[in-house]
């Protein structure tokens, strides 16, 4: 597999949205899931993957837009290979907008719907022009509600504790040592662990566990684009060693962690 990727990292409340400009010419990325909406436009040649039982492939001008914690992939369909551009959103920054209702969820993998096409051609625009907060929240809203228009049916709505969802996140986003486990986030939140987890796939995505890893993955992501070592960067994040470091990303990247981070400090935007 050869690629190249550029990320940016755009933060809004203590989370970033990640930027990549990616070409794939052979090979392909193994089966894997983000803790994030994945929002892509392929920008040149055809960009296949699998996705919920069927196979998918998006042609310039289409979108992708992948649910949080479903397992994908991507491969080339030919010789002259694909390249996309993605943005990576939290389901927190979803949250802002929706208020505690439950996540939109697109069961196709690809639209060529002229609202949703342009809602994300606006947010990674806006996430690319830097310090531009007020640009995105618009753009983000913008985004989210051509998601939920395009909705297969009506959203699902039940009584969830965001309080406490929230609390439990922040706590999480300063990734806590290996012995962190159920019992404390239950105790954080004050309430039932099980109905925790289910709140908070509600309203984040994913389980209070694949959130964690996948902080500790971007501690450990900037730890080795600021110099340090694979080994020392997967034990500072975390994991047990450089090998759980390496499952771990694969799981969630779908590729190595030398393939993922390229030399080069990334630039940052806060907002």
């Amino acid at each position: 597999m050869q690629s190249k990727s550029e990320n940016q990292d755009v933060g809004l409340h203590g989370s970033r949205v990640e930027l990549i400009d990616a070409q794939l010419r052979v090979g392909a990325f193994s089966p894997h899931r983000h803790d994030t909406y994945t929002i892509a436009v392929t920008t040149s040649g055809v960009q296949s993957f699998n996705y919920r039982g069927k196979r998918w492939q998006s042609l310039p001008g289409q979108v992708v837009i992948l649910h949080p914690d479903e397992v994908h992939d991507g491969y080339c369909c030919n010789q002259t290979g694909f390249s996309y551009r993605a943005a990576y959103l939290p389901p927190a920054h979803v949250q802002t907008v929706i208020g505690g209702a439950a996540l939109p969820f697109l069961a196709e993998g690809v639209s060529t719907d002229a609202d949703l096409v342009g809602s994300v051609l606006r947010l990674i625009a806006m996430c690319s022009a830097g310090n531009e907060l007020f640009g995105y929240q618009d753009a983000l809203h913008q985004f989210v509600s051509a998601m939920q228009r395009c909705e297969d049916g009506p959203p699902a709505r039940r009584s969830v504790n965001r309080e406490a969802v929230m609390r439990v996140q922040e706590f999480l986003d300063g990734v806590p040592g290996p012995e962190t486990n159920l019992d404390q986030l239950e105790e954080l939140a004050g309430y039932d662990r099980w109905q925790l987890s289910r709140d908070f796939r509600a309203l984040l995505g994913t389980s209070p566990y694949r959130y964690l890893q996948c902080r500790r993955l971007e501690l450990a992501g900037q730890l080795l684009r600021s110099g340090l070592g694979m080994a020392a960067a997967a034990h500072e994040a975390g994991f047990a060693d450089q090998s759980h470091f390496g499952r771990v990303f694969r799981r969630t990247f779908g590729t190595t962690p030398l393939a993922w981070h390229r030399p080069g400090q990334p630039r940052t935007i806060i907002l």
